[in-house]
């Protein structure tokens, strides 16, 4: 399974404190805004990047209230921040490479304290380019396999029915890869037809993974990725790691 889903669906199983759970909201907040600002709409109905993002705040509880000054932000109901997003690039121990999103009101602040995080943790925020050439936006469904009753050839038939470009078969889940403008339609396909969805996301995917068997670089890997996740003005941190799943539960 590649690094970021494998470590996107431990991360969802794992109890979230307060904090961790106020975090979640402030950022997956910043998507509502930045998705009703870039597609021009806050109609979820026809801003498919809006109904994602809504699906993402409701997942986790999310209030509605908050749901609502969101969107209103987006539109330029109220006042507050204007967030600017960047992609920032670098390498985590081991040559991993790090791919980040970032929503920030204030750039130079963003980028001393994201450069500290890496130099602090045994990587180096590199140049614009220098990575993100090893990735590319994708969607991404994730599908317990305990959930359904299908096998995998019929589950894999259904999914590219339904739109889907590719299924991975990984050891508990179905990964459903999809264009990012399909990954709406898909998603409600597969529901349509009783399929529970663990997750659903519109990610950037690496062409290629690195193993990382050695225990004290993962350590340092997945230190890195957590302390860069925890920072308020970043909303995404994608890496090209694969950490054997039994050091990564060992590890987590």
């Amino acid at each position: 399974m590649a690094g970021h889903s494998k470590w996107a669906n431990i991360k969802h199983k794992k109890a979230r404190s307060d904090e961790k759970r106020g975090k979640e909201f402030t950022k997956i907040a910043k998507d509502i805004t930045i998705a009703v600002r870039t597609g021009n709409s806050g109609d979820p109905d026809s801003n498919s990047k809006l109904k994602l993002a809504i699906q993402k705040a409701k997942a986790i509880n999310m209030p509605n209230d908050n749901i609502t000054r969101a969107i209103k932000k987006g539109l330029g109901d109220s006042d507050g921040d204007v967030y600017e997003e960047i992609v920032y690039e670098g390498y985590a121990p081991g040559g991993i490479a790090v791919l980040l999103e970032i929503a920030t009101d204030n750039r130079n602040r963003t980028a001393s304290e994201v450069r500290h995080l890496f130099s602090k943790n045994n990587g180096n925020l590199g140049e614009t380019g220098c990575v993100g050439w090893m990735f590319k936006r994708v969607g991404l469904i994730a599908v317990n396999k305990d959930k359904i009753t299908l096998d995998e050839d019929d589950f894999m038939l259904q999914a590219l029915e339904a739109g889907a470009d590719d299924v991975r078969i990984e050891t508990e889940i179905y990964e459903v890869i999809t264009a990012p403008e399909d990954i709406m339609e898909v998603k409600e396909a597969l529901e349509a037809s009783q399929i529970e969805i663990e997750m659903a996301d519109v990610i950037m995917m690496p062409d290629n993974t690195v193993a990382v068997d050695d225990e004290a670089t993962a350590a340092k890997v997945l230190k890195l990725i957590e302390l860069l996740e925890d920072h308020d003005d970043v909303q995404n941190v994608y890496a090209n790691f694969n950490i054997p799943d039994e050091l990564m539960e060992k590890l987590l």
